[in-house]
């Protein structure tokens, strides 16, 4: 059977979406229906959430809305403080993750930085908005490893290391030994180590390890950003933070806009992080969904990177005869939505990122992608 092939002269002037959740410029390309019925595995959102608690909690206090929040957020502030065992001093909140990637890059305008690749491309829009000098270290092209040995020799003209843990997209995770290696050598340079966290909580698979936040007192030159996006699924709330020493922390405040977290977002922290019931039921389904669809994905003869997070990546094997457009193409045409990697560094394509959802959605994936890859082979 032919490969199909991706109409990628078609693309010029219509980027691929930068994140996931965004069908509709693929549904016009493809030209499909705008109500295409669509499950979508392209964003890493916890699928039982919101806790069923939000919604009626923040109708009750959309009275809030007519007032300014407090300026500095104290009660969000010492809630995160005191889950993370640390001071008030040590957290800024933040609209989002996106914000807290943004104050780090600006700590360090005009400077040098380096990103550890294939990873979330808004640590370079956020270098670049701040005229930082990038320089790429790739992990492993076989499993997406860290050759930390190669990353350290080549930090000594770095202001600023980016990284992400557990990654995006590939959902592996530098351990936390190989951390202090690294904080260890980077103190020596001067060279500011930002981790971004976002899925962290997605991580079953870390017990016996202390969090990274054990390592703030130690290292003041270590930033750790934290998104409550994915895990509570509340991607239109925009909620997030940094943690870091309270020097660093009033450096990067001072770089955001007045009032940058709305009243709702920022009432709803302490709450959220009190609900214990949730969190142990995300960790339960952890536990039982992402070693179900490892081996389901890799039964059907796909590529699948090990995942230490809450999504995987996956391409078809050699004896598909498929590329990974095209296998994008298809189940888009079949009703899911995957997660392209056109633009994440060194990709180039060649890989798909599938989130985990629910047990019967991710079943109906399964399904979907045995009809499609048998057919390849026909």
């Amino acid at each position: 059977m032919s490969t199909p092939v991706w109409p990628s002269s078609s693309w010029t002037g219509s980027p691929w979406p930068r994140h996931g959740g965004q069908a509709e410029g693929l549904l016009a390309h493809f030209e499909l229906p705008v109500d295409h019925r669509l499950e979508d595995f392209s964003a890493n959102l916890n699928p039982l959430g919101p806790p069923a608690w939000v919604r009626d909690w923040l109708t009750r206090r959309l009275a809030g809305l007519e007032h300014y929040p407090s300026p500095d957020y104290a009660a969000a502030r010492q809630a995160i403080a005191a889950h993370h065992q640390l001071q008030p001093e040590q957290v800024l909140l933040t609209n989002g993750g996106a914000e807290a990637i943004f104050l780090a890059a600006a700590l360090h305008a005009g400077q040098r930085a380096t990103i550890i690749t294939p990873s979330f491309g808004e640590y370079a829009r956020a270098c670049c908005a701040h005229r930082l000098s990038i320089n790429e270290i790739p992990l492993s092209p076989l499993d997406f490893s860290l050759d930390i040995d190669a990353l350290l020799a080549a930090l000594t003209d770095t202001d600023v290391l980016f990284l992400c843990r557990p990654n995006n997209p590939t959902a592996t995770l530098i351990d936390f030994s190989t951390m202090v290696v690294l904080l260890e050598h980077t103190a020596a340079l001067n060279c500011r180590v930002v981790v971004d966290e976002a899925f962290i909580d997605m991580v079953d698979n870390i017990q016996g390890e202390a969090p990274l936040t054990t390592l703030l007192a130690r290292y003041p030159h270590l930033i750790l950003l934290r998104s409550m996006t994915k895990f509570y699924t509340l991607p239109g709330l925009r909620l997030g933070y940094l943690l870091a020493d309270a020097a660093t922390v009033q450096a990067a405040q001072a770089h955001q806009p007045p009032w940058s977290v709305n009243h709702l977002a920022a009432e709803l922290v302490a709450p959220l992080l009190e609900d214990d019931a949730f969190a142990r039921r995300t960790q339960r389904w952890l536990a039982s969904e992402r070693p179900r669809m490892a081996q389901a994905l890799t039964e059907l003869g796909l590529e699948v990177v090990p995942s230490q997070a809450c999504f995987f990546l996956i391409r078809p094997s050699a004896n598909h005869e498929m590329t990974s457009d095209a296998l994008f193409e298809r189940l888009l045409r079949g009703g899911v939505l995957l997660r392209h990697t056109h633009n994440f560094a060194g990709l180039n394509g060649e890989w798909l990122r599938v989130a985990l959802r629910d047990a019967p959605a991710n079943q109906r994936l399964i399904n979907l992608l045995k009809k499609v890859l048998n057919d390849c082979l026909r």
